[in-house]
C-alpha cells in the first residue's frame, strides 16, 4: 500500500489517497475531484477539468499517467 495526496497528482489540496497500485489512487483521485465539483469547490476545478480531458483523450495524456506511475513506483511503502 502506498500514499499519493490530491496535490501530488495535480490537485490543491493535502488529502491522502492510499492504492496498492498508480491506477488506485487515480481513480481515488478522480472520484475525489468529481465529489469536490459536486460540493462547488472552485479550488479544485481546474484540477477536474485536467482529469476530464486526460479521461477523454487518454493518448494525448500518456505523459501525465507514465509521470504518476513512476511517481507511485518510487515511494516508499505505508
Amino acid at each position: 500500500m502506498k500514499t499519493m495526496t490530491c496535490r501530488q497528482l495535480g490537485g490543491p489540496c493535502d488529502l491522502a489517497h492510499h492504492g496498492e497500485s498508480a491506477d488506485d489512487v487515480i481513480n481515488a483521485q478522480d472520484k475525489h475531484l468529481k465529489e469536490a465539483e459536486k460540493a462547488g469547490d472552485a479550488a479544485h476545478q481546474p484540477a477536474r477539468d485536467d482529469m476530464k480531458s486526460r479521461w477523454r483523450h487518454p493518448k494525448k495524456s500518456l505523459g501525465w499517467y507514465r509521470e504518476m506511475k513512476q511517481t507511485f513506483a518510487d515511494l516508499p511503502a505505508d
